[in-house]
């Protein structure tokens, strides 16, 4: 049976159960049966004890592992990983631990709550919704939270960014300052390429500690002066480019223009603004796999963050709101969001 030919009911309750493998996953890596099991097998009884599981419900767990395809079961209760299964474990280059429990575990419960985000907008996402509701959050009954998210989130390497740093001329540029730029990856990308530059890295004081290691280990660390700070209150002057990736979709608008304001502020006429960010469509006149994961990714915002992404008849008068002006929308190749580049109006502005 083809897709075409599943009925519509059924095709919506399988949507409806995507959560099921998620969870499967996540109580997979809750009991490390990954890392028990590492590059060999085991029989259940040595799982059970390894895992501190009931034999009976640990049994049926593994095997619906086996059916999902990331586990095998070589003979009768014994069990192996597969190569898909592989990366479950804690202890491999490529592993997903943390990604499973941030978006199966941490996440979930957000999500929960979209219904009520969108009866109250969204705003402030699922957690105030949650503390209204005298509701502790998964996120906040998590001790290694934050540690997670930063391993879901791991930070790339300059090589990792060498397209996304290759999609704009930063020939021109002889300061180049990355706001909310976490482990630099990105900054160092364009840096590596244009080695007159020099950069300046702003974030919150837990991610630039950790940024200071990898510039130097890039060899950056003397091009690249590290700012920790909150761009909800200010920005530093002095660049020729401002870049943010991945930052203002996770702000309501007010927060965002908040921001954009504060960028204003510290540049000059001549200055860039740099956004990288999703830019979705105006109207969405078909079902597609990508554009299914850019606008789940904006209810993502919905419910967890309060922020959203936006098409660029939104990023327009977002940015004019706080004096810039949309200059234009660069594709990046490989990757779902494109760059912004926008300059401050002063002609007029209110920001002035």
């Amino acid at each position: 049976m083809t897709t075409k030919d599943v009925p519509p009911g059924r095709a919506l309750t399988d949507m409806a159960m995507g959560y099921i493998r998620g969870k499967t996953l996540c109580a997979a890596v809750r009991l490390e049966i990954a890392d028990a099991l590492g590059n060999g097998e085991q029989h259940l009884d040595e799982l059970a004890v390894a895992t501190g599981s009931d034999r009976d419900a640990l049994y049926r767990l593994l095997r619906a592992l086996a059916g999902i395809g990331v586990l095998t079961e070589v003979t009768p209760f014994c069990f192996a990983l597969t190569p898909l299964g592989q990366p479950l474990r804690r202890d491999v280059p490529d592993s997903v631990w943390a990604s499973i429990v941030f978006w199966a575990d941490l996440l979930a419960d957000s999500w929960t709550y979209l219904a009520e985000c969108v009866r109250a907008g969204g705003d402030l996402g699922a957690l105030a919704v949650m503390e209204r509701e005298g509701v502790k959050s998964r996120w906040s009954r998590e001790p290694d939270a934050q540690a997670i998210f930063h391993a879901a989130f791991a930070e790339p390497t300059a090589s990792d960014m060498a397209t996304v740093a290759g999609a704009y001329d930063f020939s021109r540029c002889h300061v180049v300052a990355d706001l909310g730029g976490a482990g630099g990856g990105l900054l160092s990308a364009i840096l590596a390429a244009h080695p007159e530059a020099r950069g300046i890295l702003v974030d919150r004081k837990e991610a630039i500690d950790g940024a200071a290691a990898r510039l130097a280990a890039a060899g950056m660390a003397d091009r690249c002066d590290l700012v920790a700070g909150d761009l909800l209150e200010a920005v530093p002057g002095g660049a020729d480019a401002y870049i943010m990736k991945s930052v203002l979709h996770g702000y309501n608008d007010a927060s965002a223009r908040r921001i954009l304001t504060n960028c204003f502020t510290s540049m000059t006429a001549e200055s860039r603004l740099l956004l990288m960010e999703v830019v979705l469509p105006v109207q969405i006149d078909r079902a597609d796999p990508r554009l299914e994961r850019l606008l789940l990714a904006d209810l993502n915002m919905l419910a967890v963050t309060g922020g959203r992404e936006r098409s660029a008849t939104e990023w327009e008068p977002l940015l004019a709101s706080a004096g810039f002006e949309l200059r234009r929308v660069i594709s990046v190749p490989g990757q779902d969001y494109s760059i912004l580049e926008a300059v401050p109006d002063r002609r007029g502005s209110k920001m002035q």
